[in-house]
């Protein structure tokens, strides 16, 4: 890895880390986030997925509008870091653990939130 890209990492960790401990604190179900980024082309590669403790915590995150509220809190996050993402509904996915088995991770239906 290149010493700028160390540096581009390094800022989406920050920026991103500030997103995983707001959205701690004000989003029911919430767990964690993780991302993924081709440092060629940041912007337009860059994938981050939203994981929720189960699928029902994540429809009611949804149906609380937490979806969008995640949405806007990684979009300000990254633009503070000179990462505009036009659309970022194409750069943001949820997830869902199953808590009896946290050590699976299995993609939920959220066909319907894009």
């Amino acid at each position: 890895m290149k010493k700028s890209d160390k540096k581009i990492e390094h800022n989406i960790r920050e920026a991103l880390t500030q997103v995983c401990e707001t959205a701690l604190e004000n989003v029911e179900g919430f767990e964690w986030l993780t991302h993924r980024v081709h440092y060629g082309n940041v912007a337009g590669s860059i994938q981050i997925t939203c994981v929720f403790g189960s699928s029902s915590e994540l429809s009611s995150a949804k149906s609380a509008q937490h979806d969008e509220y995640l949405y806007q809190l990684i979009k300000l996050a990254l633009s503070s870091i000179d990462i505009d993402i036009k659309d970022i509904k194409r750069h943001v996915s949820f997830e869902c653990e199953d808590p009896y088995t946290k050590s699976k991770r299995t993609l939920c239906d959220v066909s319907d939130l894009a």
